[in-house]
C-alpha cells in the first residue's frame, strides 16, 4: 500500500496533466480550425491543401506567376492568413485579458471592457469618421486606428486616477466603469444623431466589430502589446492568487493590493484598446471564456491564464467561421455571430456554475 505522500504527488500530477492536456487540445483546436478556415472563400482549395500552402510558403517555395499554383499561394497568404492571425490573436488578447480582469476585480461579471475602454474607443472612432477630427493628419486607416486606440485609454486612465486617489473597492471601480461607459456612449450618441446615413452606418459597423480588412500591417502591433502582455499576466499570477484570498488576507501575505490593481488594469488596457483600435468591439470574449475554462480545470491563475489565452482564440476563430459560412458572399460581422454565440452560453454557465471556482 503508498504511503501518503506518494498518494499526494500521484494526486497533483493527474492535476496538473488534466489542465495541460485542456491546453494542449485548445491549441489543437486552433491549428485545426485554422486549416479549415483556410479552405473558405471564392478560390477552393481543400483542408489539407491549406496546411501544404502555408508550409510551403515559409519554406520560400516560388510559382510560376499567374499559374493555378501562384493564384492559391496569393490567396492563402494575403486575404485569408491575416484574418486567421487577427482573429487568434484578438480572441487570445480577449480571453487571457477577461481572466486578469475578473480576478482583480473578484467579480464573475467583469470582462476587458469593465474600465469603459470600449466606449471610449468608439467616441474616438465617431470623431474621426463623423467629425473628420484625428489626432494624426488626414483621414486615413491610421488616422482612425490611432484615434480608437488613444481615445480608449481615457475612460482607463480615469478609472485609473479615480482608483489611486479614493482607495475604492472593486465593485466601486465596476460601478464608476459603467458610469463612464455611459458617458462616453452618450457623446458617441449625440454626435452620431447629427451625421449623414453612410457615416453612421460605417462607425456602426466597427461598433460591431469585424475582420473584414484584416491586413499583415495591422498584425505586428497586436501581436507584439498581446504577446509582451501575455507574458506579465502569466508572471503575475501566483499574486492574482493571493488575491483571490481576499484583499485583508494578500495583505497580510506581502502584496501591495491597491498598486497590483492599478498595474494590472493599466497593463490590460493597454493591451485591450491595441485590439479593438483594429477589430471594433467584439463581445463576451473576455467574459465567457475565462468561465468556460473555470469550469473545466478550476480556478488556479497559474493554468486558468494560459488556458484562457487559448481557448478565447479558439472560442472567436470558430466564430469568425461560423460568419463566413452562413454568410459566404458579402461579410458578417463577427461580433454578431459572438453574441449569439456568448449569450446562450453565459446564460448556460449562469445556471451551471460551480459556485468552488470563485
Amino acid at each position: 500500500m503508498r504511503d501518503e505522500p506518494t498518494q499526494l504527488k500521484d494526486s497533483y500530477h493527474q492535476y496538473v496533466t488534466r489542465k495541460i492536456l485542456f491546453i494542449v487540445g485548445c491549441i489543437a483546436l486552433v491549428i485545426i480550425s485554422s486549416g479549415y478556415a483556410v479552405t473558405l472563400g471564392g478560390r477552393d482549395i481543400s483542408f489539407l491543401d491549406s496546411y501544404s500552402i502555408i508550409w510551403n510558403h515559409l519554406k520560400g517555395v516560388t510559382y510560376v506567376q499567374w499559374s493555378p499554383e501562384w493564384w492559391d499561394d496569393f490567396v492563402v497568404w494575403n486575404a485569408r492568413v491575416p484574418r486567421i492571425l487577427m482573429a487568434i490573436i484578438a480572441g487570445a488578447c480577449l480571453g487571457i485579458t477577461g481572466a486578469a480582469m475578473q480576478g482583480i476585480m473578484k467579480n464573475p461579471l467583469a470582462d476587458p471592457y469593465t474600465t469603459g475602454i470600449a466606449s471610449g474607443a468608439i467616441l474616438g472612432v465617431t470623431f474621426a469618421m463623423i467629425l473628420g477630427f484625428t489626432v494624426t493628419a488626414g483621414m486615413s486607416q491610421y488616422g482612425i486606428v490611432m484615434n480608437a486606440f488613444l481615445f480608449a485609454l481615457i475612460p482607463a486612465g480615469i478609472m485609473i486616477f479615480i482608483s489611486r486617489f479614493s482607495n475604492t473597492s472593486p465593485a466601486t471601480m465596476i460601478l464608476a466603469g459603467v458610469a463612464i461607459s455611459y458617458l462616453f456612449n452618450a457623446m458617441s450618441t449625440l454626435i452620431m444623431v447629427t451625421a449623414e446615413a453612410d457615416d453612421i452606418a460605417g462607425a456602426y459597423l466597427w461598433q460591431i466589430g469585424t475582420f473584414q480588412n484584416a491586413e499583415w500591417s495591422q498584425l505586428p502591433l497586436m501581436f507584439f502589446i498581446t504577446v509582451l502582455g501575455s507574458i506579465l499576466i502569466h508572471l503575475m499570477a501566483k499574486r492574482l492568487n493571493l488575491l483571490n484570498l481576499g484583499d485583508d488576507s494578500a495583505r497580510s501575505l506581502g502584496l501591495d493590493v491597491d498598486g497590483f490593481r492599478l498595474l494590472c488594469l493599466a497593463l490590460i488596457s493597454i493591451m485591450v484598446a491595441s485590439i479593438v483600435s483594429y477589430t471594433g468591439i467584439i463581445g463576451f470574449v473576455g467574459l465567457v471564456a475565462p468561465h468556460m475554462v473555470r469550469m473545466f480545470i478550476g480556478g488556479d491563475n497559474k493554468f486558468l491564464i494560459p488556458a484562457s489565452m487559448v481557448f478565447g482564440a479558439a472560442l472567436l476563430l470558430i466564430a469568425d467561421i461560423v460568419a463566413r459560412v452562413i454568410v459566404p458572399v458579402g461579410e458578417l460581422p463577427v461580433g454578431i455571430i459572438m453574441s449569439f454565440i456568448g449569450g446562450p452560453l453565459f446564460l448556460f454557465l449562469i445556471i451551471r456554475q460551480k459556485k468552488e471556482v470563485w
